[in-house]
C-alpha cells in the first residue's frame, strides 16, 4: 500500500510554504505550520498550544477522549515565546482570532491554500493534516520506532500509525534499487 505522490507533501514543499508565509509577513501562519509539522498535533489540538504550554515547553492535548503530553521543540518554544511577546498575548491559546477565540480549522486551511501559488506547491497537497503525516514520516525515518510514534500521535492502534508512515511507490522503488542485489 502506497501513498499517492500527488497527495504527499515533501519536506521541501513544506519548507517553501513556511518561507512563503514569512515572505508575506504572516508570522502566525508560519508558526502554525511549524507547530503542526514539528509536533504532529491535529489541527483541532492547536487550541491546546497555550501561553502556559509554551512557557512549560509542553502541552497537554485532549482529543478523542484521550489526553497526551506534546513536547515543544526548543526552537519552536523560542519562536512562540517571541510571537507571544510581540502580540502581547497574556493567556489562553497562542493562535487566536482578533477577538481572542481559538482559530478554527477552516481559517487555517484557507490561509494555507493561499500560500500554494507563491510557494509553488499543488493545492491538493496542502491541508493541515498533511503536516501531521509529514511529522510521522520524518520521525519514523529517523527513529524507526512505530510504537513510540503511535504514542506521540495519540493513536490507540499501531495499525492507524502505519497509514501515517506510508511513502510513495517511488520511494519504495528507490529503496529497492539501493539494495543492489541484481548482479
Amino acid at each position: 500500500m502506497y501513498c499517492p505522490e500527488e497527495k504527499e507533501i515533501s519536506r521541501e514543499e513544506y519548507s517553501r510554504l513556511v518561507k512563503e508565509a514569512r515572505r508575506r509577513k504572516d508570522d502566525r501562519l508560519s508558526l502554525i505550520l511549524q507547530t503542526i509539522a514539528s509536533t504532529g498535533i491535529r489541527i483541532g489540538e492547536l487550541k491546546d498550544i497555550t501561553v502556559t504550554a509554551v512557557r512549560e515547553g509542553k502541552a497537554t492535548v485532549r482529543s478523542k477522549n484521550k489526553s497526551r503530553t506534546v513536547f515543544l521543540p526548543g526552537k519552536l518554544k523560542k519562536y512562540l515565546s517571541e510571537y507571544i511577546k510581540k502580540k502581547r498575548i497574556r493567556e489562553g491559546p497562542v493562535f487566536q482570532t482578533r477577538r481572542g477565540k481559538p482559530l478554527d480549522r477552516c481559517s487555517v486551511w484557507r490561509k494555507m491554500k493561499e500560500l500554494c501559488l507563491g510557494a509553488k506547491v499543488k493545492e491538493g497537497k496542502v491541508f493541515p493534516h498533511n503536516l501531521r503525516h509529514l511529522f510521522a514520516r520524518t520521525y519514523y525515518q529517523l527513529e524507526k520506532d512505530i510504537a513510540k510514534l503511535s504514542d506521540l500521535l495519540g493513536h490507540s492502534s499501531i495499525e492507524t500509525t502505519r497509514i501515517y508512515i506510508m511513502t510513495s511507490g517511488r520511494e519504495h522503488r528507490r529503496q529497492m534499487e539501493k539494495l543492489r542485489l541484481i548482479m
